[in-house]
């Protein structure tokens, strides 16, 4: 079997999650009013008078999230020269009623030896599997990083309502699948048959959290500056 040949795959539809807003706008401002201090510092310690900076803006948006449970297998044979010693006086061997010449010694041996080449084949199997959480570039994340919410009972209304106004994160539609299928497929480069191959996705989602971003603006320099706050937890994102 070719190495270019297609794997059998079984991929599940990707189930949508939107996360329900826990934190109101208002919260998200006073958690940005704690940091703004720290938005404008020059020379690492020179900050601005904090009536000198300003909160311009509250919005909100959805950071996506892809999560991805795969399996890879495959149950194959290939095959396989086995060399067997033998004595030099050795002229015929003969094994399940089959009859084998021998031979000189491809590479130098002990002296007295001759050898019978015995073509056979051996069946293996390979299997990998993984769990992946991803950002909306394609990049792992722990599972830490993703906060736990209450979902939306109309995940796909909730989103189309959104980007209405402000616009839905753009996600290719395969993009965790190609991830994890680079992770764990590893096709041998020995097959001589498979006798079963597959790629399988059995969890597939994306996740929508939501995230406010305040700005500020320096009034003294008119330098804007904006904090990321979790629309969950409150807490500033990094």
């Amino acid at each position: 079997m070719s190495a270019v040949e297609s794997i059998p795959e079984k991929v599940v539809e990707r189930k949508t999650i939107v996360y329900k807003t826990l934190v109101d706008p208002t919260v998200a401002k006073i958690t940005g009013e704690k940091m703004k201090d720290k938005l404008f510092v020059r020379l690492g310690f020179l900050k601005p008078r904090p009536e000198e900076v300003k909160c311009v803006s509250v919005s909100k948006s959805y950071e996506p999230y892809l999560v991805v449970r795969g399996k890879y297998s495959i149950d194959y044979y290939r095959k396989r020269v086995y060399t067997v010693d033998v004595d030099e006086d050795v002229q015929e061997v003969i094994l399940l009623k089959q009859s084998f010449k021998t031979l000189s010694p491809e590479k130098p041996a002990k002296k007295g030896l001759r050898v019978i080449r015995l073509v056979g084949m051996e069946r293996l199997f390979y299997e990998d599997a993984a769990y992946l959480i991803l950002d909306k570039m394609g990049h792992e994340v722990a599972p830490d990083q993703v906060p736990e919410a209450p979902s939306e009972e109309e995940p796909e209304k909730t989103l189309t309502e959104f980007s209405e106004k402000i616009g839905k994160p753009e996600i290719p539609a395969d993009m965790e699948v190609g991830v994890i299928r680079s992770k764990i497929v590893r096709r041998p480069q020995e097959i001589e048959r498979v006798v079963k191959e597959i790629f399988e996705i059995s969890e597939r989602a994306i996740i929508y959290a939501p995230v406010y971003e305040v700005g500020f603006q320096n009034t003294k320099t008119g330098g804007v500056r904006a904090v990321r706050v979790d629309g969950i937890t409150a807490k500033v994102i990094q």
